[in-house]
């Protein structure tokens, strides 16, 4: 293992701890993000640690600019060994308020986004025999109400993980996929939704949260170090989804009872 990570998303939030846990143990970073001025703070962060690296702008939404950040690690670490893909965005609303464009945004950010960070890195880590991390969330398991296009992207992450599994453990590629439940992070800057009332709530969800965006990045090094593939941070999340597991039927009752809170709150909020 020649220490050579690339992490998307990392000019904040979870990205950012998970850079900064493995700086600590002397690692080389190649860090992006669509904020410059983030990545520049973690870059120094990073520096300060321990770790060293370079920072590209990159959308994970285009392709090439995918690529050329995969030649970059090429040129400058002379490969990757592995890939943490975890730039995302926030959004929430219910089904009939979601317009086909809020769909598009966040299935082209939270699943293509994961997709073409995985093709676009496969042939440096078919090389070092790597490791590919992409960061998926609760919700991919739980399906909460109001947010059924965060649900859907990130379901498909947790699929698009599972069938990397299989395929590639000829080629010894490791895959680990990690489901956070809502953490302290400014997540909601990217928000996306129909309503104020809808962030507000979704802000308590990320308020209430005991764990932080350092103390997940530490779980995922521990889990990933024993080889775990699903990966959930959080003791409240092992519950429901062992709860999910053994009665499917009591949680899709527990959600739906949920959603009618939120409809209600969210009409009295209106009147």
């Amino acid at each position: 293992m020649q220490n050579r990570i690339m992490i998307t998303g990392a000019g904040s939030g979870l990205g950012r701890e998970i850079a900064l846990r493995w700086a600590r143990d002397g690692w080389r970073l190649a860090m992006s993000d669509v904020n410059d001025a983030g990545l520049q703070e973690t870059l120094r962060l990073v520096r300060e640690a321990g770790g060293d690296g370079f920072v590209q702008r990159c959308d994970v939404r285009d392709y090439s600019q995918l690529t050329a950040f995969a030649q970059a690690c090429e040129q400058k670490f002379g490969g990757i060994d592995i890939i943490v893909n975890n730039a995302g965005v926030a959004s929430g609303g219910f089904f009939d308020e979601l317009s086909l464009e809020d769909w598009d945004w966040q299935i082209a950010i939270n699943l293509m986004g994961v997709v073409k960070g995985c093709k676009a890195f496969l042939p440096l880590l078919e090389q070092s025999k790597g490791r590919i991390i992409n960061i998926a969330s609760m919700a991919a398991l739980m399906q909460g109400p109001a947010m059924s296009n965060y649900n859907v992207a990130k379901a498909g992450v947790v699929a698009l993980s599972e069938s990397l599994l299989v395929e590639l453990r000829q080629q010894e590629i490791g895959v680990h996929v990690v489901c956070p439940s809502f953490f302290q992070t400014n997540l909601l800057d990217s928000f996306r939704g129909p309503t104020p009332a809808m962030k507000a709530q979704v802000g308590k969800l990320l308020e209430s949260s005991p764990i932080s965006a350092s103390d997940i990045a530490e779980y995922i090094h521990d889990q990933v170090a024993k080889g775990e593939f699903m990966i959930l941070p959080h003791e409240q999340g092992r519950m429901a989804w062992q709860l999910k597991q053994k009665n499917p039927q009591m949680l899709y009752d527990e959600m739906a009872n949920m959603a009618d809170k939120m409809r209600a709150k969210a009409k009295s909020g209106k009147e």
